[in-house]
Protein backbone atom coordinates (compact mmCIF):
# COMPACT_ATOMS: atom_id res chain seq x y z
CA UNK A 1 0.00 0.00 0.00
CA UNK A 2 1.47 3.36 -0.50
CA UNK A 3 2.29 5.54 1.93
CA UNK A 4 0.09 8.50 2.64
CA UNK A 5 1.06 11.78 2.58
CA UNK A 6 -0.90 15.01 2.42
CA UNK A 7 0.73 19.15 2.67
CA UNK A 8 1.88 20.48 5.32
CA UNK A 9 -0.90 23.01 4.75
CA UNK A 10 -2.78 26.41 7.06
CA UNK A 11 -6.28 25.14 6.78
CA UNK A 12 -7.05 28.48 4.31
CA UNK A 13 -4.03 27.50 2.88
CA UNK A 14 -5.83 24.86 0.70
CA UNK A 15 -7.73 27.73 -0.92
CA UNK A 16 -4.89 29.74 -1.71
CA UNK A 17 -3.20 26.51 -3.39
CA UNK A 18 -6.90 26.15 -5.68
CA UNK A 19 -6.72 29.69 -6.32
CA UNK A 20 -3.17 29.88 -7.58
CA UNK A 21 -3.45 26.24 -9.94
CA UNK A 22 -6.79 26.82 -11.11
CA UNK A 23 -8.21 30.48 -10.14
CA UNK A 24 -10.37 30.79 -13.30
CA UNK A 25 -12.19 27.64 -12.27
CA UNK A 26 -16.40 28.09 -10.74
CA UNK A 27 -15.54 27.15 -6.94
CA UNK A 28 -19.02 27.64 -6.35
CA UNK A 29 -22.89 28.01 -7.70
CA UNK A 30 -25.53 29.13 -5.50
CA UNK A 31 -28.25 29.83 -8.18
CA UNK A 32 -27.96 32.37 -11.01
CA UNK A 33 -24.72 33.36 -8.51
CA UNK A 34 -21.08 32.13 -9.53
CA UNK A 35 -17.96 31.89 -7.70
CA UNK A 36 -14.43 30.88 -9.23
CA UNK A 37 -11.57 30.13 -7.07
CA UNK A 38 -9.30 33.29 -7.30
CA UNK A 39 -12.54 35.23 -6.55
CA UNK A 40 -13.22 33.22 -3.51
CA UNK A 41 -9.86 33.69 -2.32
CA UNK A 42 -10.06 37.21 -2.90
CA UNK A 43 -13.19 37.77 -0.93
CA UNK A 44 -11.65 35.28 1.90
CA UNK A 45 -8.45 38.17 1.84
CA UNK A 46 -11.01 41.09 2.76
CA UNK A 47 -12.96 38.92 5.51
CA UNK A 48 -9.26 38.17 6.59
CA UNK A 49 -8.46 41.83 6.88
CA UNK A 50 -12.08 42.91 8.39
CA UNK A 51 -11.82 40.36 11.03
CA UNK A 52 -8.12 40.90 11.98
CA UNK A 53 -8.87 44.38 12.53
CA UNK A 54 -12.11 43.92 14.64
CA UNK A 55 -10.19 41.11 17.09
CA UNK A 56 -7.11 43.17 17.26
CA UNK A 57 -5.09 40.24 17.76
CA UNK A 58 -4.02 36.05 15.66
CA UNK A 59 -4.96 34.12 18.61
CA UNK A 60 -8.99 35.15 18.63
CA UNK A 61 -12.01 32.82 18.24
CA UNK A 62 -14.21 33.63 15.80
CA UNK A 63 -17.46 31.82 15.47
CA UNK A 64 -18.84 31.39 12.03
CA UNK A 65 -22.52 30.35 10.93
CA UNK A 66 -21.88 27.43 8.07
CA UNK A 67 -25.39 28.30 5.97
CA UNK A 68 -25.37 27.09 2.48
CA UNK A 69 -24.96 29.95 0.56
CA UNK A 70 -21.68 31.27 -0.74
CA UNK A 71 -20.69 33.65 1.87
CA UNK A 72 -19.92 30.86 4.59
CA UNK A 73 -16.88 30.09 2.56
CA UNK A 74 -15.46 32.79 2.01
CA UNK A 75 -16.18 33.77 5.99
CA UNK A 76 -14.70 30.17 7.00
CA UNK A 77 -11.59 30.50 4.94
CA UNK A 78 -10.87 34.45 5.68
CA UNK A 79 -11.15 33.91 9.71
CA UNK A 80 -9.09 31.03 9.41
CA UNK A 81 -6.89 33.12 7.37
CA UNK A 82 -6.48 36.02 9.90
CA UNK A 83 -5.06 34.18 12.36
CA UNK A 84 -8.17 33.68 14.25
CA UNK A 85 -9.65 29.76 15.73
CA UNK A 86 -13.15 29.41 13.53
CA UNK A 87 -15.90 28.25 15.69
CA UNK A 88 -18.62 26.59 13.72
CA UNK A 89 -22.02 27.91 14.54
CA UNK A 90 -25.03 25.66 13.20
CA UNK A 91 -27.27 28.23 12.59
CA UNK A 92 -30.50 26.36 13.29
CA UNK A 93 -29.47 26.01 17.05
CA UNK A 94 -31.63 27.09 19.80
CA UNK A 95 -30.82 29.89 21.74
CA UNK A 96 -29.52 27.88 24.79
CA UNK A 97 -27.44 25.90 22.13
CA UNK A 98 -26.48 28.67 21.05
CA UNK A 99 -25.24 30.15 24.18
CA UNK A 100 -23.34 26.72 25.05
CA UNK A 101 -21.36 27.23 21.75
CA UNK A 102 -20.56 30.55 22.25
CA UNK A 103 -19.07 30.53 25.66
CA UNK A 104 -17.67 27.11 25.25
CA UNK A 105 -16.07 28.16 22.47
CA UNK A 106 -15.16 32.07 23.31
CA UNK A 107 -16.43 33.85 20.62
CA UNK A 108 -15.35 37.45 20.04
CA UNK A 109 -16.70 38.17 16.72
CA UNK A 110 -19.71 36.34 15.27
CA UNK A 111 -20.26 36.05 11.86
CA UNK A 112 -23.99 34.57 11.33
CA UNK A 113 -27.16 34.80 9.64
CA UNK A 114 -29.62 38.13 11.00
CA UNK A 115 -32.27 34.81 12.65
CA UNK A 116 -28.71 34.00 14.69
CA UNK A 117 -27.97 37.66 15.49
CA UNK A 118 -31.23 38.12 16.79
CA UNK A 119 -30.96 35.62 19.25
CA UNK A 120 -27.29 36.72 20.18
CA UNK A 121 -28.58 40.05 20.49
CA UNK A 122 -30.53 38.45 23.96
CA UNK A 123 -27.94 36.43 24.96
CA UNK A 124 -24.65 39.38 24.48
CA UNK A 125 -25.02 40.00 28.92
CA UNK A 126 -24.27 36.36 29.34
CA UNK A 127 -21.51 36.40 26.48
CA UNK A 128 -19.50 38.82 27.91
CA UNK A 129 -16.58 37.71 25.39
CA UNK A 130 -18.35 38.49 22.39
CA UNK A 131 -17.71 42.10 21.11
CA UNK A 132 -18.85 42.34 17.53
CA UNK A 133 -21.78 40.54 15.76
CA UNK A 134 -21.56 40.85 11.55
CA UNK A 135 -24.94 39.68 10.09
CA UNK A 136 -24.49 38.15 6.35
CA UNK A 137 -27.08 38.49 5.19
CA UNK A 138 -28.47 42.01 6.10
CA UNK A 139 -28.29 43.58 2.58
CA UNK A 140 -30.50 46.22 3.48
CA UNK A 141 -28.81 47.08 6.22
CA UNK A 142 -31.26 46.16 9.06
CA UNK A 143 -29.74 44.33 11.64
CA UNK A 144 -30.35 43.91 15.39
CA UNK A 145 -29.15 45.64 18.22
CA UNK A 146 -25.55 47.10 17.70
CA UNK A 147 -25.08 44.07 14.59
CA UNK A 148 -22.97 45.11 11.51
CA UNK A 149 -23.95 44.43 8.24
CA UNK A 150 -20.85 42.48 6.47
CA UNK A 151 -21.11 44.65 3.78
CA UNK A 152 -20.71 47.89 6.37
CA UNK A 153 -18.04 45.92 7.82
CA UNK A 154 -16.06 45.26 4.93
CA UNK A 155 -16.71 48.86 3.31
CA UNK A 156 -13.34 50.21 2.03
CA UNK A 157 -11.12 46.79 2.97
CA UNK A 158 -9.37 46.34 -0.04
CA UNK A 159 -9.06 42.40 -1.35
CA UNK A 160 -5.30 42.50 -2.11
CA UNK A 161 -3.50 39.00 -0.70
CA UNK A 162 -3.34 39.15 3.00
CA UNK A 163 -1.11 37.54 5.45
CA UNK A 164 -1.22 38.12 9.17
CA UNK A 165 2.18 39.64 10.78
CA UNK A 166 4.30 37.47 12.69
CA UNK A 167 5.49 34.16 12.48
CA UNK A 168 3.48 31.57 9.61
CA UNK A 169 0.68 29.12 11.11
CA UNK A 170 2.02 26.01 12.93
CA UNK A 171 -0.03 23.28 11.33
CA UNK A 172 -0.11 21.96 14.77
CA UNK A 173 -2.01 24.75 16.28
CA UNK A 174 -6.12 24.93 16.39
CA UNK A 175 -7.85 25.51 13.26
CA UNK A 176 -11.24 25.17 13.98
CA UNK A 177 -13.77 24.08 16.94
CA UNK A 178 -16.51 22.24 16.03
CA UNK A 179 -18.84 21.11 17.98
CA UNK A 180 -20.82 17.46 18.10
CA UNK A 181 -24.08 17.12 18.17
CA UNK A 182 -25.26 16.11 22.09
CA UNK A 183 -27.30 13.07 21.18
CA UNK A 184 -26.07 11.51 23.75
CA UNK A 185 -24.99 14.44 26.37
CA UNK A 186 -24.11 17.82 25.78
CA UNK A 187 -22.00 19.03 22.87
CA UNK A 188 -18.54 18.92 23.09
CA UNK A 189 -16.56 21.29 21.45
CA UNK A 190 -13.76 19.18 19.05
CA UNK A 191 -10.47 20.86 18.76
CA UNK A 192 -9.38 20.21 15.29
CA UNK A 193 -5.80 21.73 13.89
CA UNK A 194 -4.63 22.62 10.39
CA UNK A 195 -2.65 19.73 10.16
CA UNK A 196 -6.03 17.82 11.40
CA UNK A 197 -8.22 19.53 8.68
CA UNK A 198 -5.67 19.54 5.52
CA UNK A 199 -5.24 15.75 5.81
CA UNK A 200 -8.82 14.86 5.98
CA UNK A 201 -9.84 17.22 3.41
CA UNK A 202 -6.57 15.36 0.98
CA UNK A 203 -8.42 12.18 2.61
CA UNK A 204 -11.53 12.86 1.50
CA UNK A 205 -10.52 14.10 -1.99
CA UNK A 206 -8.62 10.38 -2.15
CA UNK A 207 -11.74 8.11 -1.16
CA UNK A 208 -14.33 9.79 -3.00
CA UNK A 209 -11.78 10.40 -6.24
CA UNK A 210 -12.30 14.22 -6.40
CA UNK A 211 -10.47 15.93 -8.80
CA UNK A 212 -10.55 19.68 -11.18
CA UNK A 213 -13.10 18.05 -13.37
CA UNK A 214 -15.15 17.37 -10.54
CA UNK A 215 -18.74 18.86 -9.97
CA UNK A 216 -20.16 18.01 -6.60
CA UNK A 217 -23.63 18.86 -6.24
CA UNK A 218 -24.37 19.76 -2.24
CA UNK A 219 -28.09 18.87 -1.03
CA UNK A 220 -27.48 19.18 2.54
CA UNK A 221 -29.45 21.74 4.96
CA UNK A 222 -26.08 23.31 6.18
CA UNK A 223 -23.17 23.84 4.74
CA UNK A 224 -20.46 20.93 6.06
CA UNK A 225 -17.14 21.52 6.26
CA UNK A 226 -16.01 17.58 4.67
CA UNK A 227 -16.90 18.96 1.70
CA UNK A 228 -15.98 22.18 1.19
CA UNK A 229 -12.53 21.49 2.45
CA UNK A 230 -12.11 18.07 -0.16
CA UNK A 231 -13.80 19.81 -2.87
CA UNK A 232 -11.24 22.80 -2.62
CA UNK A 233 -8.41 20.34 -1.74
CA UNK A 234 -9.42 18.79 -5.07
CA UNK A 235 -9.96 22.27 -7.17
CA UNK A 236 -12.96 20.60 -7.96
CA UNK A 237 -16.53 22.88 -8.55
CA UNK A 238 -19.20 22.91 -5.94
CA UNK A 239 -23.30 23.57 -6.75
CA UNK A 240 -25.01 24.69 -3.67
CA UNK A 241 -28.53 23.11 -3.29
CA UNK A 242 -30.89 24.44 -0.69
CA UNK A 243 -33.96 23.21 -2.25
CA UNK A 244 -34.87 20.77 0.33
CA UNK A 245 -37.06 18.33 -2.77
CA UNK A 246 -34.79 15.31 -3.73
CA UNK A 247 -36.54 15.10 -6.55
CA UNK A 248 -35.70 18.88 -8.18
CA UNK A 249 -31.87 18.44 -6.51
CA UNK A 250 -31.50 15.79 -9.23
CA UNK A 251 -32.75 18.45 -12.21
CA UNK A 252 -29.82 20.85 -10.87
CA UNK A 253 -27.23 17.59 -10.48
CA UNK A 254 -28.36 17.05 -14.50
CA UNK A 255 -28.30 20.80 -15.56
CA UNK A 256 -25.11 21.37 -13.74
CA UNK A 257 -23.41 18.15 -15.17
CA UNK A 258 -22.79 17.09 -11.56
CA UNK A 259 -20.45 13.83 -11.16
CA UNK A 260 -20.68 14.04 -7.28
CA UNK A 261 -24.56 13.80 -5.67
CA UNK A 262 -23.60 14.69 -1.58
CA UNK A 263 -27.28 14.02 0.51
CA UNK A 264 -28.42 13.28 3.86
CA UNK A 265 -29.72 9.49 4.44
CA UNK A 266 -33.14 11.15 5.62
CA UNK A 267 -33.61 12.85 2.23
CA UNK A 268 -32.05 10.03 0.37
CA UNK A 269 -34.44 8.10 2.13
CA UNK A 270 -37.66 10.20 0.78
CA UNK A 271 -36.14 10.36 -2.28
CA UNK A 272 -35.87 6.55 -2.99
CA UNK A 273 -39.60 6.58 -1.69
CA UNK A 274 -40.80 9.62 -3.96
CA UNK A 275 -42.81 8.19 -6.69
CA UNK A 276 -41.91 10.96 -9.31
CA UNK A 277 -38.02 9.34 -9.41
CA UNK A 278 -39.79 6.09 -11.39
CA UNK A 279 -42.16 7.98 -13.70
CA UNK A 280 -38.55 10.09 -14.70
CA UNK A 281 -37.97 9.78 -18.20
CA UNK A 282 -35.79 7.57 -19.84
CA UNK A 283 -31.70 7.65 -18.95
CA UNK A 284 -30.08 8.93 -15.53
CA UNK A 285 -32.48 11.53 -14.20
CA UNK A 286 -29.34 13.22 -12.21
CA UNK A 287 -27.59 13.65 -15.66
CA UNK A 288 -24.96 11.45 -17.87
CA UNK A 289 -21.63 12.45 -15.71
CA UNK A 290 -23.06 11.82 -12.01
CA UNK A 291 -20.61 8.83 -10.82
CA UNK A 292 -21.73 8.16 -7.27
CA UNK A 293 -24.63 9.70 -4.31
CA UNK A 294 -22.57 9.68 -1.01
CA UNK A 295 -24.38 9.45 2.19
CA UNK A 296 -23.39 10.09 5.73
CA UNK A 297 -24.37 11.24 8.93
CA UNK A 298 -26.60 8.11 9.89
CA UNK A 299 -27.06 5.21 8.18
CA UNK A 300 -28.76 4.41 4.98
CA UNK A 301 -31.09 1.74 4.93
CA UNK A 302 -29.95 -0.69 1.85
CA UNK A 303 -33.34 -0.87 0.81
CA UNK A 304 -33.15 2.65 0.29
CA UNK A 305 -29.99 2.79 -1.28
CA UNK A 306 -30.71 -0.34 -3.39
CA UNK A 307 -33.82 1.48 -4.74
CA UNK A 308 -31.74 4.65 -5.19
CA UNK A 309 -29.04 2.62 -7.39
CA UNK A 310 -31.33 1.14 -9.66
CA UNK A 311 -33.09 4.16 -10.51
CA UNK A 312 -29.98 6.81 -11.18
CA UNK A 313 -27.93 3.76 -12.01
CA UNK A 314 -24.88 5.05 -10.47
CA UNK A 315 -23.34 3.34 -7.14
CA UNK A 316 -24.52 4.70 -3.39
CA UNK A 317 -21.91 5.14 -1.21
CA UNK A 318 -22.19 5.14 2.79
CA UNK A 319 -19.25 7.16 4.53
CA UNK A 320 -18.86 6.95 8.83
CA UNK A 321 -17.10 10.04 10.55
CA UNK A 322 -16.85 11.86 13.88
CA UNK A 323 -16.41 15.53 14.61
CA UNK A 324 -13.16 14.09 16.51
CA UNK A 325 -12.22 12.28 13.11
CA UNK A 326 -12.35 15.82 11.12
CA UNK A 327 -14.82 14.11 10.62
CA UNK A 328 -14.29 11.32 8.00
CA UNK A 329 -12.44 7.86 8.93
CA UNK A 330 -14.06 5.55 6.70
CA UNK A 331 -16.20 4.78 3.53
CA UNK A 332 -17.89 2.15 0.91
CA UNK A 333 -15.85 2.16 -2.89
CA UNK A 334 -18.09 2.58 -5.66
CA UNK A 335 -19.54 -0.82 -6.39
CA UNK A 336 -20.13 -2.28 -3.37
CA UNK A 337 -23.22 -3.70 -2.81
CA UNK A 338 -25.10 -2.12 0.06
CA UNK A 339 -25.37 -4.36 3.13
CA UNK A 340 -26.57 -3.33 6.67
CA UNK A 341 -24.08 -1.72 8.75
CA UNK A 342 -21.62 -1.18 6.22
CA UNK A 343 -19.34 1.53 6.01
CA UNK A 344 -16.61 0.15 4.32
CA UNK A 345 -12.77 0.70 4.51
CA UNK A 346 -10.51 2.86 6.62
CA UNK A 347 -9.29 6.17 4.42
CA UNK A 348 -5.67 6.66 3.18
CA UNK A 349 -3.51 6.48 6.13
CA UNK A 350 -6.29 5.35 8.72
CA UNK A 351 -6.25 2.67 11.31
CA UNK A 352 -9.21 0.66 12.61
CA UNK A 353 -9.26 -1.93 14.99
CA UNK A 354 -12.39 -3.13 17.12
CA UNK A 355 -11.69 -3.72 21.16
CA UNK A 356 -13.66 -5.62 23.91
CA UNK A 357 -15.27 -3.34 26.28
CA UNK A 358 -13.73 -4.51 29.66
CA UNK A 359 -10.41 -5.09 28.71
CA UNK A 360 -9.73 -2.95 25.76
CA UNK A 361 -7.97 -5.66 23.93
CA UNK A 362 -8.61 -6.05 20.36
CA UNK A 363 -10.73 -8.51 19.33
CA UNK A 364 -10.52 -11.40 16.60
CA UNK A 365 -11.77 -10.58 12.83
CA UNK A 366 -15.82 -10.58 13.48
CA UNK A 367 -15.89 -10.00 17.15
CA UNK A 368 -18.01 -6.99 18.22
CA UNK A 369 -16.31 -4.39 20.49
CA UNK A 370 -15.77 -0.75 20.53
CA UNK A 371 -14.26 0.79 17.19
CA UNK A 372 -10.97 2.30 17.62
CA UNK A 373 -9.39 4.69 14.88
CA UNK A 374 -5.93 6.64 14.48
CA UNK A 375 -4.89 8.47 12.18
CA UNK A 376 -3.80 12.10 11.43
CA UNK A 377 -7.51 13.40 11.03
CA UNK A 378 -7.70 12.82 15.31
CA UNK A 379 -8.44 15.77 17.05
CA UNK A 380 -6.26 17.62 19.64
CA UNK A 381 -8.63 17.01 22.63
CA UNK A 382 -11.91 18.68 23.61
CA UNK A 383 -12.24 22.56 24.52
CA UNK A 384 -13.59 21.59 27.79
CA UNK A 385 -10.12 20.39 30.15
CA UNK A 386 -12.60 18.91 32.25
CA UNK A 387 -13.68 16.36 29.25
CA UNK A 388 -11.88 13.48 29.66
CA UNK A 389 -10.10 12.76 26.62
CA UNK A 390 -10.99 9.49 24.05
CA UNK A 391 -7.31 9.18 22.67
CA UNK A 392 -4.85 6.79 24.30
CA UNK A 393 -1.55 7.06 24.87
CA UNK A 394 -0.55 5.50 21.64
CA UNK A 395 -3.14 7.44 19.82
CA UNK A 396 -5.94 5.03 19.31
CA UNK A 397 -9.57 7.06 19.44
CA UNK A 398 -12.37 5.53 21.08
CA UNK A 399 -15.34 6.26 19.18
CA UNK A 400 -18.17 4.99 21.24
CA UNK A 401 -19.34 3.20 18.33
CA UNK A 402 -20.11 -0.64 18.77
CA UNK A 403 -18.71 -2.81 15.74
CA UNK A 404 -16.67 -5.84 14.05
CA UNK A 405 -14.55 -5.57 10.88
CA UNK A 406 -14.85 -8.46 8.14
CA UNK A 407 -11.81 -10.29 6.59
CA UNK A 408 -11.76 -7.99 4.43
CA UNK A 409 -11.00 -5.13 6.37
CA UNK A 410 -14.58 -3.54 6.11
CA UNK A 411 -16.22 -1.52 9.33
CA UNK A 412 -19.74 -2.78 10.22
CA UNK A 413 -21.51 -0.41 12.74
CA UNK A 414 -24.33 -1.57 15.36
CA UNK A 415 -24.79 1.06 17.77
CA UNK A 416 -23.56 3.90 19.97
CA UNK A 417 -21.69 2.76 22.84
CA UNK A 418 -24.55 4.47 24.91
CA UNK A 419 -27.39 3.39 23.08
CA UNK A 420 -27.05 -0.47 23.42
CA UNK A 421 -28.68 -2.01 26.62
CA UNK A 422 -28.13 -5.15 28.53
CA UNK A 423 -30.82 -7.61 28.99
CA UNK A 424 -29.70 -9.85 31.67
CA UNK A 425 -26.22 -10.47 30.53
CA UNK A 426 -26.69 -10.00 27.00
CA UNK A 427 -25.53 -7.12 25.18
CA UNK A 428 -28.58 -5.52 22.67
CA UNK A 429 -28.54 -3.78 19.76
CA UNK A 430 -31.30 -1.08 19.09
CA UNK A 431 -29.86 -0.93 15.36
CA UNK A 432 -30.17 -4.88 14.46
CA UNK A 433 -33.56 -5.18 16.12
CA UNK A 434 -35.15 -2.04 14.14
CA UNK A 435 -33.80 -3.71 10.82
CA UNK A 436 -35.86 -6.79 12.06
CA UNK A 437 -38.61 -4.70 12.47
CA UNK A 438 -38.11 -2.40 9.39
CA UNK A 439 -38.13 -5.51 7.12
CA UNK A 440 -42.05 -5.59 7.76
CA UNK A 441 -43.81 -4.15 4.90
CA UNK A 442 -46.05 -2.68 7.09
CA UNK A 443 -43.89 -0.78 9.20
CA UNK A 444 -42.50 2.91 7.43
CA UNK A 445 -39.78 3.42 10.41
CA UNK A 446 -38.94 2.62 13.78
CA UNK A 447 -36.89 3.29 17.10
CA UNK A 448 -35.63 1.31 19.40
CA UNK A 449 -34.42 1.91 23.07
CA UNK A 450 -33.95 0.16 26.02
CA UNK A 451 -36.57 0.61 28.83
CA UNK A 452 -35.40 -0.22 32.02
CA UNK A 453 -36.56 -3.60 34.07
CA UNK A 454 -36.16 -4.38 37.62
CA UNK A 455 -36.19 -8.42 36.39
CA UNK A 456 -33.60 -7.81 33.72
CA UNK A 457 -31.97 -4.24 33.78
CA UNK A 458 -33.51 -3.21 30.36
CA UNK A 459 -36.15 -4.74 27.53
CA UNK A 460 -36.79 -3.44 24.33
CA UNK A 461 -39.45 -0.77 23.58
CA UNK A 462 -40.14 0.09 19.62
CA UNK A 463 -41.84 2.84 18.72
CA UNK A 464 -43.16 1.86 15.12
CA UNK A 465 -44.91 4.59 12.47
CA UNK A 466 -47.25 2.47 10.47
CA UNK A 467 -47.55 2.92 6.86
CA UNK A 468 -50.93 5.21 5.89
CA UNK A 469 -53.20 3.72 6.30
CA UNK A 470 -52.37 0.33 8.46
CA UNK A 471 -54.07 -2.68 7.18
CA UNK A 472 -56.53 -3.10 10.24
CA UNK A 473 -56.77 -2.19 13.79
CA UNK A 474 -54.11 -0.08 14.95
CA UNK A 475 -53.68 -1.81 18.01
CA UNK A 476 -53.68 -5.18 16.39
CA UNK A 477 -51.40 -4.26 13.59
CA UNK A 478 -48.94 -3.37 16.24
CA UNK A 479 -49.54 -6.90 18.09
CA UNK A 480 -48.88 -8.18 14.46
CA UNK A 481 -45.44 -6.41 14.03
CA UNK A 482 -44.15 -7.07 17.43
CA UNK A 483 -45.22 -11.01 17.09
CA UNK A 484 -43.67 -11.03 13.49
CA UNK A 485 -40.50 -9.55 14.57
CA UNK A 486 -39.86 -11.85 17.83
CA UNK A 487 -39.95 -15.10 15.44
CA UNK A 488 -36.91 -13.19 14.07
CA UNK A 489 -35.36 -12.12 17.61
CA UNK A 490 -32.83 -14.12 19.90
CA UNK A 491 -34.83 -14.14 23.69
CA UNK A 492 -32.80 -11.46 25.16
CA UNK A 493 -33.40 -9.28 21.79
CA UNK A 494 -37.16 -9.12 21.99
CA UNK A 495 -40.04 -6.56 22.20
CA UNK A 496 -41.35 -6.09 25.09
CA UNK A 497 -43.52 -3.26 24.54
CA UNK A 498 -44.69 -1.22 21.12
CA UNK A 499 -45.97 1.75 20.78
CA UNK A 500 -47.34 3.68 17.66
CA UNK A 501 -45.40 6.71 16.88
CA UNK A 502 -46.57 9.93 14.42
CA UNK A 503 -43.16 9.85 13.54
CA UNK A 504 -39.57 9.21 14.77
CA UNK A 505 -37.86 12.01 16.95
CA UNK A 506 -34.95 12.79 14.93
CA UNK A 507 -32.00 15.48 15.52
CA UNK A 508 -31.51 17.89 12.44
CA UNK A 509 -28.85 15.77 11.36
CA UNK A 510 -31.67 12.92 10.85
CA UNK A 511 -30.59 10.13 13.60
CA UNK A 512 -33.13 8.93 16.37
CA UNK A 513 -33.21 11.04 19.15
CA UNK A 514 -32.75 8.16 21.45
CA UNK A 515 -31.79 10.01 24.35
CA UNK A 516 -35.10 11.74 24.89
CA UNK A 517 -37.26 8.72 24.51
CA UNK A 518 -35.07 7.21 27.37
CA UNK A 519 -35.77 10.00 29.42
CA UNK A 520 -39.60 9.75 28.75
CA UNK A 521 -39.52 6.12 29.98
CA UNK A 522 -37.52 6.38 33.15
CA UNK A 523 -39.93 9.14 33.88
Amino acid sequence: MPRFTFPELPLDGLLRRAAARVPCTTALTSGATTVTYGQLDARADRIARCLARLTGRRDAVVGVANTLDTVFPAAYYGASRSGATVALINPLLNEHALHHVCATAGVEVAVVPRSTAEQLTKLRDRLPLLRTVVVTDADDGVVPGDAVPLHVALAGVPDDPYEPEGPGTDPGSVACLHFTTGTTGRSKGVRLTHRNVVANATQTALAHRLDATSVTLNHLPLFHVMHLNSAVSAGASQILCPDPDPVASLAVAAREGCTHYYGLPARLHRLADDPRLAQAPEGVPAGPRLTAVLSGGTALAPAAARRLQAALEVPVVQGYGLAELSPLSHTQRPGDAPVRGCVGWALPGTECRVVELDSRQPVPVGATGEVQVRGPQVMAGYQDDDEPSPVDADGWFSTGDIGHLDEDGRLYLADRLGDVFKYDNELVSPTSVERVIEDDPRVAECVVVGRPDPVHGATAWAGVVLRDPPPGPRDAVLASVAERANRRLAVFERLHTVEALDAVPRTPTGKPERQALRRRLRA
